[in-house]
């Protein structure tokens, strides 16, 4: 089988039982509710968390034009999936409508839902029915009646005011976009780091949240304000010096550290890495076959393990099931967020990130002994 071959049909099992379950309007009667909160405190959120982390990685393969055979049919249904899944999620009266007005974690997850649409918006936004645009554009609304902590979820609120922007709303707020895009800059500690808030945590959230939100808020509103334009090229230099750090995080065997909170997003933690070869970001020093070598021995090891419940579902865990990896926000719904590292699916088979030879990611190469250079801090 080959490599891109056996991506798709990884994201795919992953995604399969979210998306066919909210097409039918019965995901609430479905999906599972793992979590070490009580049921009814997350019942409140993880569905949402489920669809829209679904789609965040799953958008640039939706949105991918020119496919053709097999995978050509297999896109069709899916986007077809997506627009039944989109209007059952924000349509009231559906059972599947979702929870965008009450508590803090629909903030997250309407970003995440936002980001997926702006990266593939030609098919997530241009291609649904007038109706289900809006009632879409009144449940991100919805989010604006609660103040985001301030950390990384300003970017949440960011990415929203963004996709209301693209939408045509004349309401979209930049002063939210401007105090996330701001502060993010006041919080850069150096060598491709953002502090989450005014301090370093070792965990994985610049490449969960802060890098690709803030990269993809400046690509999307950036032209609208000159000095958002200057900070653009530095984000994106940020983001390619971070990718190549996560790179080099990739052990010969294809494990990795498992370090800081929300562990259990499994391979979403390489979201940075993959959103770096989606856009070429500049100056990181990897090669496409490197990172696509690196990511297929990273998925292939965390997928060795039994990650699913008897219906399809993900399980709470990093190698397999797992339960104590588990925080009291994360649930069954919020481990959807490893799917955003199947970014590349969105360049075409041709595009070197698929076509080039195989090559050794950085670790694999060093511990064969093989010539390496040092390394520099930017």
């Amino acid at each position: 089988m080959n490599t891109r071959r056996k991506w798709l049909e990884t994201m795919l099992r992953i995604a399969s039982p979210v998306l066919r379950a909210l097409a039918e309007d019965r995901l609430r009667e479905v999906m599972p509710i793992e979590s070490k909160s009580p049921r009814e405190d997350r019942a409140q959120f993880t569905y949402l968390e489920a669809f829209g982390r679904t789609m965040v990685g799953m958008a640039p393969w939706l949105g991918l034009e020119g496919l053709t055979g097999e995978e050509g049919v297999l896109q069709a249904e899916y986007r077809a999936l997506y627009r039944r899944c989109l209007h059952n999620a924000v349509t009231p009266g559906t059972r599947d409508c979702m929870n965008f007005s009450a508590g803090m974690q629909p903030i997250v997850d309407a970003a995440f839902l936002a980001h997926a649409i702006l990266r593939a918006p030609g098919v997530l936004w241009e291609e649904l029915d007038p109706a289900d645009q809006r009632n879409l554009v009144v449940r991100m609304k919805e989010t604006r009646t609660r103040r985001p902590y301030v950390s990384n979820w300003l970017l949440f609120s960011a990415m929203i005011e963004c996709f209301l922007y693209y939408a045509g709303e004349s309401d979209w707020d930049p002063m939210r976009v401007d105090y996330a895009v701001r502060q993010h800059f006041d919080w850069y500690l150096g060598d491709g780091f953002f502090g989450d808030g005014p301090e370093f945590h070792m965990d994985f959230y610049n490449s969960y949240v802060i890098q690709p939100m803030l990269i993809d808020v400046l690509r999307t509103v950036g032209h609208t304000d000159a000095e958002w334009q200057r900070f653009l090229p530095r984000a994106e230099r940020y983001g390619a010096r971070y990718a190549a750090f996560l790179e080099r995080l990739i052990a010969p065997d294809g494990s990795y550290p498992v370090l800081g909170r929300s562990s259990a997003y499994r391979f979403g933690c390489f979201q940075m890495l993959a959103q770096q070869a989606l856009q070429r970001l500049p100056e990181s020093g990897l090669t496409p076959a490197q990172v696509r070598c690196g990511l297929t021995a990273v998925i292939d090891r965390v997928m060795a393990f039994d990650n699913f419940d008897a219906d399809g579902f993900l399980r709470v865990g990093v190698c397999g099931s797992q339960p104590d990896m588990g925080e009291g926000y994360i649930s069954t719904g919020s481990l959807y967020l490893c799917m955003a590292a199947f970014l590349p699916l969105g360049l075409p088979e041709t595009d070197a990130f698929w076509a080039a030879p195989d090559e050794g990611w950085t670790q694999a190469k060093m511990w064969q002994g093989l010539p390496m250079s040092a390394e520099h801090a930017i």
